[in-house]
């Protein structure tokens, strides 16, 4: 049994190596993709909200003149025509107004930054007109590792990683096989299903270590993400998800005929847990009533997992919840596909 299963092992190697498209979606694309998201989300200073002044009084041009020396603040001079128009496609988020006395502003409520542009135009033209604020403040600004977008996707992008290369990888290989008849070959064999299926998850555990290495690499190098916690226990988390993940994908290839209906398969399977497992966004976005099935998602545990890991420091000992849903799928999945599994 021990020389069949290694040169099973062997096999799956080769027969991953020689398919550069698996490569490249495997290494290559997470690593891709973060940079993408890194660049679009990286760390910089606040927009300058858009405001637009209707100088259609003297008033209105000395209020117009000190606003533009706050820094902080981008403002036009427009006719009310023109403002009515920037207004209603978004080029300012706010329209300042002078009348008699004071200054009337117009702006879209449900419009964040109309709202934000509000608060800081206000403040702004208090100033310029001479308040004094009862209360003195300071402040001290800090910039923190862990809190950034890069910061969060970077784990969210492994996890999606360890699926789509345990899913995809082995659902394809089997499936491939059947297709093309070699599995019915196996069938006069000695070697059993057992054996036939462990090869898969143990040719899993070195392509695991380069696609954590790879991407985990990356996102220190390039954009300083933290490892807070153990190196050892992310290895632990990484290895029984990859597993996990593995023996999902057995399950969906148990069965299946063709390349076709097997893609079709792990795209119902995958899709929910890319959108609902928190990848690009948190989970907890979504309504309430829909947290217990999502908190069932492997992927899901994946992510939280990895996350309390990296950017909390966050002991394994304490994510006794996150383990047992990864663990539970693998042991379940492995299960049904040693039942489910035909050769044919």
């Amino acid at each position: 049994m021990q020389r069949s299963l290694v040169q099973l092992t062997l096999v799956r190697f080769r027969e991953f190596i020689r398919q550069p498209e698996a490569v490249f979606w495997t290494f290559v694309f997470p690593v891709l993709l973060a940079v993408g998201l890194g660049l679009a989300f990286r760390s910089k200073a606040p927009d300058k909200p858009k405001i637009g002044i209707v100088t259609s009084t003297p008033a209105a041009t000395s209020i117009a003149a000190s606003l533009k020396k706050d820094s902080t603040l981008t403002v036009a001079e427009l006719t009310d025509s023109a403002g009515a128009r920037a207004l209603r496609t978004a080029k300012v988020a706010l329209l300042v107004v002078p009348d008699s006395g004071g200054v009337r502003y117009i702006y879209d409520p449900q419009r964040d930054e109309s709202v934000f542009a509000r608060l800081v135009i206000d403040h702004a033209i208090q100033s310029a007109a001479g308040r004094v604020d009862p209360m003195k403040v300071s402040e001290r600004r800090v910039t923190e590792k862990g809190s950034r977008y890069i910061d969060f996707v970077i784990p969210g992008l492994l996890g999606m990683n360890l699926m789509g290369s345990g899913v995809w990888g082995i659902g394809f290989a089997i499936v491939d096989s059947r297709s093309k008849r070699l599995l019915k070959r196996f069938m006069a064999t000695p070697m059993s299903r057992a054996e036939y299926l462990m090869a898969f998850l143990f040719s899993r555990l070195f392509f695991l270590i380069l696609e954590v290495v790879t991407l985990l690499g990356f996102g220190v190098l390039a954009f300083g993400v933290p490892l807070r916690g153990s190196l050892i226990q992310l290895g632990v988390i990484c290895l029984f998800s990859a597993l996990a993940f593995s023996a999902l994908g057995l399950l969906i290839a148990s069965r299946a005929k063709t390349v076709e209906g097997v893609s079709g398969l792990m795209n119902f399977v995958m899709l929910p847990m890319w959108i609902f497992s928190g990848v690009f966004f948190s989970s907890s976005n979504f309504p309430g009533v829909v947290q217990p099935v999502i908190k069932a998602l492997p992927l899901t545990s994946v992510n939280d997992a990895l996350r309390a890991n990296m950017l909390e420091g966050t002991q394994i000992t304490a994510l006794g919840v996150e383990m047992a849903v990864i663990l539970a799928w693998l042991v379940v999945s492995f299960v049904l596909a040693l039942k489910l599994f035909r050769w044919r």
